[in-house]
């Protein structure tokens, strides 16, 4: 009877055996029967009930209690399990790391999938906010692993080499990027750099053009005098780093994915050519801390990219690191450039600046490639899922190119 109350569902009756004789005899005694049970018999709930409660003024949950021990509900605590589960995975999908980077849902799945860490929800809720917590942190500024660990979660071996911690990390890296998990120490650790952890300060660089910072550190004046000279300039972290709070003033920054379109606003603007800064794909460390310092002086940030997977990752990427805002990213802008007017089309020609640039071939249509949601567009990846096919950003060059022109 313990056994079967502790299952937490209704009982009416158990069935006990076998039964030795004295066990009979004994069972026969307590319920009054006029002969033996035999060696085995189903004994009624309610029938036991009015037994004890006439004997000893107890019921049978009582009487089991006290020679057994608390009943417990192993129907209420599975309940209970599975709610926490529920509760885990509805936040881990509804977490603000989360939303910002719809490239991370296969992680999400995927953690959905291995399920709870030593069956407890609560353990792997802790586990998963830590995670996300060093997530957020990311692309890093350049610094060792053991010092990120440190500035993040107070530990310098929290994100060791082989902790359940780092593994995960590195798993939500591989679906942000877009790549397959590491399987050996040399792909951990190329996606650690790649994230901008233990990098090389110097290697670590962003190509910007245009940039007039009003500071009179070094690093100010250097750009202001490349961009007075109407050239590109690549800024490396160690610059960055050596000079921080990098100020320019009010208004626009335009942010590409691709260097071509820095070749072509030099080439149409020159000494005039307005503030951009490009990722040159996925950016790095130096890309975002120069983004942000720049964020942080006033500038308001634009982001244009590819309009393929690896170019919404690395929008929603962008936009969720810097604050910057889409800039022609829209479903309406895929579309028009997605039409059958446009694609096929060779790519613009920039002959309006002191330099010229020949225009090239045709475009091969490509694929997207697999899409991820955009968080500025509800729309958009579904379009891109229907046209299946990429459009470059050096595609649309003519009109980002209209948007620089000072009014």
């Amino acid at each position: 009877m313990h056994a079967r109350l502790s299952a937490g569902l209704p009982v009416r009756s158990v069935r006990v055996g076998p039964l030795d004789d004295d066990q009979q005899s004994a069972l026969a005694d307590l319920l009054g029967l006029d002969r033996l049970p035999g060696g085995a018999t189903t004994v009624r709930l309610d029938r036991l009930d009015a037994v004890l409660h006439s004997s000893f003024r107890v019921d049978t949950r009582t009487a089991v209690e006290t020679l057994r021990g608390p009943v417990g509900d192993r129907a209420g605590v599975r309940a209970a399990a599975e709610r926490a589960r529920r509760e885990l995975w509805a936040w881990l999908s509804a977490h603000p790391v989360v939303t910002a980077e719809p490239a991370l849902a296969s992680w999400v799945a995927d953690v959905g999938r291995a399920g709870v860490v030593d069956g407890s929800p609560q353990a792997t809720r802790a586990l998963l906010d830590t995670a996300l917590r060093v997530i957020a942190a990311l692309p890093a500024d350049g610094a060792p692993l053991p010092t990120l660990a440190d500035a993040v979660l107070g530990r310098t071996h929290a994100l060791d080499d082989g902790t359940r911690l780092s593994t995960l990390v590195l798993r939500a890296l591989a679906a942000l990027y877009g790549v397959p998990a590491p399987t050996d120490a040399d792909g951990r650790r190329a996606l650690w750099e790649r994230a901008g952890v233990a990098n090389d300060e110097v290697s670590n660089q962003v190509l910007v053009a245009g940039l007039r910072p009003t500071g009179d550190d070094t690093l100010s004046c250097a750009l202001r005098l490349w961009a007075e000279a109407g050239q590109a300039s690549v800024v490396t972290l160690a610059q960055l780093r050596g000079c921080p709070g990098l100020r320019v003033s009010a208004g626009p920054v335009w942010i590409v994915e691709n260097p071509s379109l820095v070749t072509m606003a030099i080439a149409r603007f020159a000494a005039s050519c307005p503030p951009l800064v490009c990722t040159a794909g996925w950016p790095s460390g130096a890309a975002i801390m120069l983004l942000r310092q720049l964020a942080a002086s006033g500038a308001h940030l634009r982001y244009h990219g590819d309009f393929d997977g690896d170019g919404l990752r690395i929008a929603a990427h962008v936009m969720a690191r810097t604050g910057a805002e889409p800039w022609r990213m829209a479903t309406a802008d895929y579309l028009a450039a997605a039409s059958p007017q446009a694609t096929g089309a060779p790519l613009p020609a920039v002959v309006d600046g002191p330099a010229s640039i020949p225009a090239v071939g045709p475009v091969t249509a490509a694929r997207p490639g697999p899409v991820s949601e955009a968080p500025w567009d509800a729309d958009l990846a579904a379009a891109l899922r229907a046209r299946d096919l990429a459009v470059p950003e050096e595609r649309v060059a003519p009109l980002l190119l209209a948007d620089l022109v000072p009014t």
